[in-house]
């Protein structure tokens, strides 16, 4: 059953998946990302939420981090694009037209950016995705 993109039920099918693929998706650096989603089209509009790599995996989770590496703000479709599509030109394009703000270490924001998608996980999370 496919959810709309960062709802509870679609974080809570993603971790699933993350947690039964196998081949983890592991993050080139460790990075704590709190991540402010705007223009969600459900609840409030807004989704607060935080991507954590530092026991060598990707987690995605609601709620922001206390003690976050740097804090991206960034519009909904743009976030789908780049988390659900693993569109990497989609990050770039957006931070180079102003659609992102970044807030903190700007190094460990886009070391993010450098590894490969996992094709296996893409797929799950793209089935499960709205």
């Amino acid at each position: 059953m496919p959810y709309k993109f960062l709802t509870d039920e679609w974080v809570d099918a993603a971790r699933k998946i993350r947690e039964e693929v196998d081949a983890p998706t592991t993050a080139p650096q460790p990075v704590k990302m709190n991540l402010v989603i705007t223009e969600v089209p459900f609840g409030e509009g807004t989704v607060e939420a935080h991507m954590d790599t530092t026991n060598g995996a990707v987690e995605l989770e609601l709620g922001l981090l206390d003690a976050a590496d740097v804090t991206a703000t960034l519009d909904y479709d743009t976030a789908k694009a780049m988390m659900v599509d693993a569109n990497p030109q989609a990050g770039m394009q957006a931070f180079m037209a102003g659609k992102i703000k970044l807030q903190g270490d700007m190094t460990k924001a886009m070391a993010l950016q450098s590894g490969p998608p996992n094709p296996d996980l893409t797929a799950k999370i793209q089935a499960i995705t709205e």
